[in-house]
């Protein structure tokens, strides 16, 4: 059908259906975001004729003393008094220390997860927490057409989700700049449907040679209201400062909050760094791994705008490996150590200590 859209179009679909509370069909599976779902529609799968089960991360199962069989998930059976408020307690942790005994938790070992891990994968996408109620379904495409709900093939939707999507430039215009009155914004678009993303070129860099390059994750607490909580504001304005100095440069700044998480997972985890938390062991409880971004984003970006090598102004390691990896040479790391104060000396003490940042 020449108006029917593909499965990159209808995964954008289905992660706006999960972020309305919306389930989506994704294979033979029926499948909830935990977050989102309604007391109306959990009585409802709860009548259905095949068994539920909770999907969460090994890391948020980890916290909950649940047996991970799977590997990179538990499948925790649903028993039949099971009550939203159960379920959404399993999936937020918020409340972890007030009720630590979530239990017992059964979680299932016999067949195949695939689909389970994809649907995970699939909310962690619509910036949600990683935990969703799954069915099985006897007739999923004829279930999907009864009650008008997306169908995803999720083969081709796993594969999808674990590839980099393609950006396309969208638009670039002059912008004269506090660091740099020769500035210039591009906007670059993936295909997915996700954020866009953006490169800040200062003056005209040589596309010949290394240029200074600064690979900077979206903080809105940070770059925008100043947070004390981390060195991300510091960082940017330093990084914006040197390019200036040197008359060239590329920023590539990359909606990728919160270590990728989104920004209310990113609030969820300063509430727990509240309760005594680090922040990796926030981000494990909420069912996340360390650091949930991508940065052959950046490596994708700076091909497209003709720069092979750079001179990286980074503390982290891993993204001077990506950028290899993805192409980019990195002819230089060069150290960014800004900012720290009393609010962020234990966070940044946590990212040399647990995440190998060069500190």
């Amino acid at each position: 059908m020449p108006f029917a859209p593909d499965v990159t179009e209808t995964l954008a679909r289905a992660r706006a259906d999960l972020r309305m509370g919306v389930p989506v069909v994704l294979g033979n599976m029926l499948v909830l975001a935990a977050e989102t779902l309604t007391a109306e529609r959990f009585t409802n799968v709860m009548t259905l004729e095949n068994d539920a089960v909770l999907a969460i991360t090994a890391r948020r199962a980890g916290t909950l003393k649940a047996r991970a069989y799977d590997g990179d998930l538990a499948r925790i059976a649903l028993p039949q008094d099971a009550t939203l408020t159960w379920v959404q307690s399993i999936a937020d942790p918020s409340d972890d220390l007030r009720a630590p005994m979530k239990g017992p938790l059964v979680a299932q070992r016999d067949g195949k997860a695939t689909v389970h891990s994809t649907a995970l994968n699939l909310v962690k996408s619509a910036r949600l927490l990683p935990a969703a109620v799954i069915v099985m379904l006897d007739h999923p495409a004829a279930f999907a057409l009864t009650h008008s709900l997306t169908l995803v093939d999720s083969a081709a939707a796993g594969l999808l989700l674990q590839a980099n999507s393609p950006l396309h430039s969208v638009v670039h215009a002059r912008l004269p700049m506090e660091a740099s009155e020769q500035g210039r914004l591009h906007v670059f678009r993936p295909e997915n449907g996700g954020e866009e993303h953006y490169a800040i070129e200062v003056g005209r860099p040589d596309r010949n040679t290394p240029v200074l390059c600064r690979l900077h994750s979206a903080c809105f607490t940070g770059d925008i209201l100043g947070s004390l909580k981390c060195d991300c504001g510091p960082q940017l304005h330093a990084a914006m400062a040197q390019m200036g100095a040197v008359g060239q440069g590329v920023l590539l700044y990359l909606n990728q909050e919160g270590r990728g998480i989104g920004l209310a997972n990113k609030m969820r985890a300063y509430s727990l760094q509240d309760q005594g938390f680090d922040t990796v062991e926030a981000n494990h409880r909420l069912g996340f791994e360390d650091d949930e971004r991508d940065f052959r984003l950046g490596a994708d970006i700076l091909k497209k705008m003709g720069f092979s090598s750079v001179k990286l102004l980074t503390n982290n390691p891993r993204k001077v490996e990506m950028m290899g990896q993805s192409g980019v040479h990195v002819a230089e790391r060069v150290p960014l150590a800004v900012g720290e104060n009393r609010h962020n000396k234990a966070y940044l003490a946590t990212k040399a200590a647990k995440s190998g940042h060069l500190l």
